[in-house]
């Protein structure tokens, strides 16, 4: 990237002050920050998962292309959610989580191309009850519509509609939940707008970037 600003005629030398200057030290850091906690976290492991050895990963090519992958996402994040969803991506495929290799590199682009909205909200979908009782909150409603539970969850979205519906059908879309934005407004009962919406390949969506 540095040559080819710098063969820019006019523009190229200070262009690539300025990259030098702006842009090259803070993605130092993100690179030795990233490195630094992914070595923690895998080390950890010597001591919490029977028979896994540091050592081993060498010849795990499968855990070399996970690292790979999921550094290069890392570089273009700063997002801390997004970060810690990618540092358990690495961890899990470290530690031989039995989730198909396609899946694996299907679930790191997922984490590339969502949002953090994209994340909580699939998360809070998977277990309304739990996320709301985990939150201190209680939904106090005989019939509703599920995003009344979503909006209790998440105060900062009450009334955007614009903002989460699209998110809800992207998720249903890629087929991680069973509720499409239409269905998101439709009145069920308690049970109903606190019910799991994810569907199977959801949920291990989900396991594969859960902490171990």
């Amino acid at each position: 990237m540095e040559t080819a600003i710098a063969a820019i005629p006019v523009i190229g030398a200070p262009a690539q002050r300025l990259f030098n200057l702006v842009i090259t030290p803070p993605l130092e850091e993100r690179l030795n920050e990233w490195r630094d906690t992914i070595a923690d976290r895998i080390l950890q492991l010597e001591g919490k998962v029977e028979g896994f050895k540091v050592d081993d990963l060498r010849r795990n090519s499968m855990f070399i292309t996970v690292v790979m992958q999921a550094t290069q996402i890392a570089l273009r994040n700063h997002q801390k959610e997004k970060l810690e969803a990618l540092r358990n991506a690495v961890v899990n495929a470290a530690r031989g989580i039995d989730i198909e290799e396609d899946l694996q590199l299907l679930f790191l682009n997922l984490v590339d191309s969502f949002t953090i909205l994209h994340l909580r909200i699939l998360t809070y979908l998977n277990n309304p009850q739990k996320w709301l009782q985990d939150h201190g909150l209680i939904l106090n409603l005989v019939m509703g519509a599920i995003s009344s539970g979503l909006e209790l969850a998440f105060p900062e979205l009450k009334d955007q509609r614009y903002i989460y519906d699209p998110i809800v059908q992207d998720l249903y879309n890629r087929g991680l939940q069973h509720i499409n934005k239409s269905s998101l407004h439709a009145m069920v009962g308690t049970t109903g707008m606190t019910e799991s919406r994810t569907t199977e390949l959801g949920k291990k969506f989900l396991r594969y970037l859960a902490r171990d």
